[in-house]
């Protein structure tokens, strides 16, 4: 059975937050400018991100919140058939506690709705793409007609300078150590928060354009590569990871066990060319060439990466022209789950897609190297 999607919608919390304005958000970490923050942002591309927070670090969203803002703005036009919903799915790797699931929380924002099934798959950056697939397959199998899949993050309360202000005060790290702050600063210059949603149905709409999901892959290397990006745990000596539950109240604070933190060596040296083995299995088996790719939408953490993927996709697959590329990062910045999904919403409302255009997803994970993959067709 085909299925389509047939509406994107996104929500992306307050005004876009220039450069400039980071840390008055964020905040200063012994009240003194960050030393990474220019060099990331050099790298990063990014220029504008958005933020679930007012200016000195007041929360202005949860992250459920803005998930149901994304899926009621499916429904703007007719806010009744938000009961037709049979099944929601919701990825996120920021949830904003660790039980009740991320995915009955944004129900319970929906009081509109019905009493459905809801699924929350966990993870990074593949966990939308988890989403997706979950609710793909229950179309395709005739479990249900109509489902909306989300991918949402609010990382911006991970990354205020309360968060690091303990630790830094204690360990100096900051002069000391530039590494280890580096790798946990870092990803403050990186991280966005927003939402954005899909309404999957096993008709495409009768007016106006629609994406049928040809297939969805996934594959993760965990099996011989230790962890990279985490969160709620350490990286011990010997490269396995001691989770929160394994650590003291004391330390949770003073080692900021809730930070995100990512092993930027690690990244570096694997991420990219452990996604391009993926793309050579997948263009092999199913026969396909760089020319039947009319749109290339790479899920990309910072610009730094873009020509390494392009290296790999011209080894592996033939090369992909920039001019085929879609990506959003620089303007809503990097969204973890969510990223995927603004990319294909903005595209799919440009004004740019014809009938008859495949566009390739690529969403790699750097927590432990998982990568996921689509194949979607306008019609």
């Amino acid at each position: 059975m085909p299925v389509y999607v047939i509406k994107t919608s996104s929500f992306l919390p307050n005004e876009p937050v220039p450069n400039d304005d980071m840390e008055l958000y964020l905040g200063y970490i012994n009240d003194k400018p960050s030393k990474s923050k220019s060099i990331v942002l050099r790298n990063n591309g990014i220029t504008t991100r958005y933020y679930a927070l007012t200016k000195g670090g007041k929360p202005t969203h949860t992250n459920a919140e803005m998930t149901a803002l994304a899926v009621k703005a499916l429904f703007k036009d007719d806010p009744e058939k938000l009961k037709d919903i049979e099944l929601l799915s919701c990825g996120t790797s920021s949830p904003d506690q660790m039980m009740p699931s991320h995915g009955v929380m944004t129900h319970g924002w929906l009081p509109e709705a019905e009493a459905i099934e809801v699924v929350s798959p966990s993870g990074v950056c593949c966990a939308g793409m988890h989403s997706l697939k979950y609710a793909y397959m229950a179309i395709k199998t005739g479990d249900v007609k109509l489902a909306v899949a989300t991918g949402s993050e609010r990382f911006s309360g991970l990354l205020v300078s309360d968060v690091f202000e303990e630790e830094a005060q204690k360990l100096k790290e900051l002069t000391d150590n530039p590494f280890i702050a580096f790798q946990k600063d870092f990803l403050r210059w990186m991280l966005s928060d927003g939402a954005s949603a899909f309404l999957l149905s096993d008709e495409p709409n009768k007016e106006g354009l629609s994406l049928r999901i040809d297939w969805i892959e996934g594959v993760s290397y965990a099996n011989e590569m230790e962890t990279c990006m985490y969160m709620g745990g350490e990286k011990e000596a010997d490269g396995t990871l001691k989770g929160f539950m394994d650590y003291t109240p004391e330390e949770i604070m003073t080692k900021s066990i809730f930070s995100v933190k990512q092993d930027i060596n690690l990244l570096s040296d694997n991420i990219v060319a452990l996604g391009g083995k993926k793309i050579k299995e997948i263009f092999e088996r199913k026969g396909l060439k760089s020319t039947d790719i009319d749109h290339f939408l790479p899920h990309i953490s910072s610009n730094f990466f873009k020509s390494k993927i392009y290296d790999l996709v011209e080894i592996y697959g033939g090369g992909i022209p920039y001019e085929k590329w879609f990506i959003n990062l620089y303007t809503v910045g990097n969204v973890g789950a969510a990223s995927v999904y603004l990319m294909i919403d903005e595209l799919f409302h440009s004004g740019k897609l014809k009938k008859g255009e495949k566009i390739l997803l690529l969403v790699p994970e750097s927590a432990r190297f998982s990568y996921m993959y689509a194949m979607l067709t306008v019609c």
